[in-house]
């Protein structure tokens, strides 16, 4: 996402390739920081206050002190003053522990527009690979020490994912336990649709980040006529579903179309989901086949 805006706590809006980070800063250093991305609406960004009580959550699991919660919804209002109402837009929020011996916070924010390869997955859907994570489903949560389910601006295993998904020719992948769970993606919770049930995987036994989107989105399951569940799922067991998607903040809704090089039929439940959602729907594609 390349932004266009970028806004620091205490200076307000600043020019888009002026300096905000020291070079000590230790979420340069260390990647000891939290961040939160949300989708920008109508100049809204939509479950925001999910997305700061999500920051919240993880900056007392990593001793981070954050501002209070007035300072960093002012700093949101001031980057996307006078965004353009009709252009979906990608709202960053940064709060790193700052720099070496200095005790207080790096927060910054950063805006712009949604990236087509997000918009294009949301319309065309994805190819996705699994990937051993060397972890059992349950393991994380019982080591007292780790912290889990916090969305980190540590990002190298993510990335290494990322890049390993570009060289197997796969648009995204998912990260299956020791023990043959499906756990999340690098930036995506997985959900599906068994019979009338909606499901993702359960992160307070797990470990993986609680997806906002994908929370809101199951706890509105039953406007469609389906009940929500969260549950453990083999990979076996997802390419016989009736529907299986990645959830994140900007994709939204992306239907996962190949696992494992397996084509899965595509879910007549997928533009419910997005209307659900709220995200535009995508036009209809005449070359796409069940």
């Amino acid at each position: 996402m390349e932004a266009s805006r970028v806004a620091v706590l205490g200076r307000g809006v600043v020019p888009a390739g002026e300096a905000v980070l020291r070079g000590d800063d230790r979420g340069v250093l260390h990647g000891d920081g939290l961040f939160e991305t949300m989708h920008l609406r109508g100049g809204e960004p939509w479950l925001r206050d999910a997305h700061l009580a999500r920051l919240r959550a993880g900056a007392a699991a990593i001793a981070l002190a954050l501002p209070p919660a007035d300072a960093l919804v002012a700093l949101l209002d001031e980057i996307r003053a006078g965004w353009p109402a009709e252009v979906e837009g990608a709202l960053r929020l940064v709060c790193t522990r700052g720099p070496e011996g200095d005790g207080r916070p790096t927060v910054y924010a950063t805006l712009g527009e949604v990236p087509a390869e997000a918009r294009r997955a949301r319309r065309d859907g994805v190819t996705v690979a699994t990937l051993p994570l060397g972890v059992a489903a349950r393991s994380r949560p019982e080591l007292s020490w780790l912290p889990v389910g916090v969305k980190s601006t540590s990002y190298a295993v993510s990335t290494a994912a990322r890049r390993w998904a570009a060289r197997a020719g796969v648009d995204d992948v998912l990260w299956v336990s020791t023990d043959g769970y499906v756990l999340e993606g690098p930036s995506a919770n997985v959900v599906w649709l068994a019979g009338t049930t909606l499901c993702t995987v359960p992160a307070a036994a797990t470990g993986v980040l609680p997806g906002v989107t994908a929370r809101w989105l199951l706890d509105h399951a039953a406007e469609l006529g389906l009940t929500a569940e969260e549950r453990l799922v083999t990979p076996a067991e997802l390419a016989t579903a009736d529907g299986v998607w990645l959830t994140s903040s900007l994709r939204g809704l992306a239907e996962i179309r190949t696992l494992d090089q397996t084509p899965l039929p595509h879910s007549a439940t997928t533009p419910a989901l997005l209307t659900l959602l709220g995200f535009p729907l995508p036009p209809a594609d005449p070359q796409r086949r069940s």
